[in-house]
């Protein structure tokens, strides 16, 4: 090891995790526990080039030593489709803002109420505006898992790795290749589980429902082929397909038959025995964080319960699927979270919601500061009969990122406040979604290889903790 890094190396988390020979040993485990663990993800993502990819690595080494691996729910998800396990469904949760505080109550609540499938993702176009790379954002999730001694699977999901329509049209290549380098990006991070969204390029003038849907799948196909180039030794990357553009027309079980006859004959002309999906989603009436109203309250959704449960079965029945996922769930009324079970809903998408919840609860003056810097960053977007409740609602997920310091800086007395609210938040949704005790299911179905990493050159290595009350909101 280089002599430089030694004396600091040797005393990570005040000496019970060493550096020796380009490996990470934890000597005490129950020390990765503590504020230690805390500093350590603030440097993995607020350090200097070198400082970030040290702690990066530190984080990775000491979970695949542990047990806290990125991990694909492919497995889990077949069993479902060959009967072997039902009776939940799956919350894929988008951490947008203050990811390391938001991923310890998640693990939290896991832990208390012995969850083990729930997936943790980020989408193409949150990825830009929260400013969280895929490196950042697993190394954030595994500290959050460390620090609240979880154990276990840690699902990473790139939601939305979506092909933009209009940029397709003008040129079809330069569009499906930077999917592709995002997917190879997230990968080399450890997001084992992507959903390729092709369902943009839906053509429904097309005179049947094979031609409307083509382009779709041909294109599905081809990003699943290259995700699937890239899986490291071990692993079979859970990769969802998407019939119906979210906040469109409600699919119907032509279509996901159209979708799923056409992606399985083309992969299997063009790649023989190459696995396919694992799950697929569907539109039922929801939108990406709801219909805003003038006063800024959230529309009331006409969620199509049958819908779901009819394609579910198809997917599950025809095509070996985990069943349907239905996206745009967050901002639904308490009360529809328990069908999603009944309907044996294979995974539902959660995000606007939690963020919502963070801007309840951020001091007045950050709020204000936050939207102030929308009216001018974000003006193109506002629409000319926009209540200031629409366009800040609408807009503000924009803010995440610029405000990201102040965010992770926030006050102990807030801080605790959110995590509160967390708490109740996360642990209602387990319950409602039927995840309490699928820890079990994971360890049945699902293994996460290790997958060891070289120490990064020139690194240095990681600062002790910071105090309670350090300041990190410049």
């Amino acid at each position: 090891m280089d002599s430089q890094l030694a004396p600091a190396a040797a005393g990570l988390f005040g000496g019970a995790v060493t550096v020796q020979d380009g490996r990470v040993t934890v000597v005490r485990e129950e020390a990765l526990a503590s504020e230690h663990m805390d500093a350590l993800a603030r440097q993995a993502v607020f350090g200097d080039d070198r400082e970030k990819e040290w702690a990066r690595w530190v984080i990775w080494e000491i979970g695949q030593q542990v047990g806290v691996r990125p991990a694909s729910i492919h497995d889990l998800y077949m069993a479902r489709g060959r009967g072997e396990t039902k009776g939940f469904t799956v919350p894929a949760i988008n951490v947008r803002a203050a990811t390391y505080d938001t991923a310890r109550a998640i693990f939290r609540t896991a832990i208390k109420l012995d969850a083990g499938a729930f997936i943790l993702e980020i989408a193409r176009s949150e990825i830009a505006y929260t400013e969280q790379r895929p490196a950042e954002y697993v190394s954030v999730l595994l500290a959050a898992a460390l620090r609240e001694g979880f154990r276990g699977p840690v699902f990473v999901q790139g939601d939305h790795f979506q092909v933009n329509a209009k940029k397709f049209a003008v040129d079809a290549t330069t569009e499906v290749n930077a999917v592709k380098q995002l997917a190879v990006e997230a990968i080399h991070a450890g997001f084992y589980n992507i959903d390729v969204d092709t369902s943009t390029l839906v053509d429904l003038s097309q005179p049947d429902l094979d031609a409307q849907q083509r382009v779709n799948y041909e294109q599905a196909v081809e990003l699943t082929r290259y995700v699937r180039s890239l899986e490291p030794k071990g692993v079979t990357i859970s990769i969802g397909g998407e019939i119906g553009e979210v906040g469109t027309e409600n699919s119907t079980p032509e279509e996901l038959r159209a979708f799923m006859d056409g992606f399985n004959r083309v992969l299997q002309e063009k790649a023989p025995g190459t696995a396919g999906l694992s799950k697929i989603s569907v539109q039922s009436g929801t939108s990406h964080g709801g219909v805003v109203l003038a006063d800024g309250s959230i529309a009331d959704v006409a969620l199509d319960l049958d819908t779901l449960k009819t394609l579910g079965e198809i997917a599950r029945d025809e095509y070996g699927l985990s069943g349907a996922v239905q996206h745009g769930a967050s901002t639904l009324p308490d009360t529809a979270f328990n069908n999603f079970p009944k309907t044996e809903t294979a995974e539902i998408h959660l995000a606007t919601n939690f963020q919502n919840m963070m801007y309840d609860h951020v001091p007045a003056t950050l709020r204000s500061e936050m939207y102030a810097w929308l009216d001018t960053n974000a003006r193109d977007e506002r629409k000319a009969n926009d209540t200031d409740e629409q366009f800040y609602y609408k807009s503000r997920k924009k803010a995440i990122g610029p405000f990201k310091k102040q965010l992770w800086g926030l006050d102990a007395e807030t801080k605790a406040r959110i995590a509160a609210a967390y708490d109740a938040k996360f642990e209602f949704l387990f319950t409602q979604l039927g995840v309490a005790g699928t820890k079990k299911d994971v360890t049945r179905f699902v293994q996460a290889p290790e997958l060891r990493r070289p120490m990064p050159e020139g690194g240095r290595p990681a600062v002790e903790a910071a105090p309670d009350d350090a300041d990190l909101s410049d």
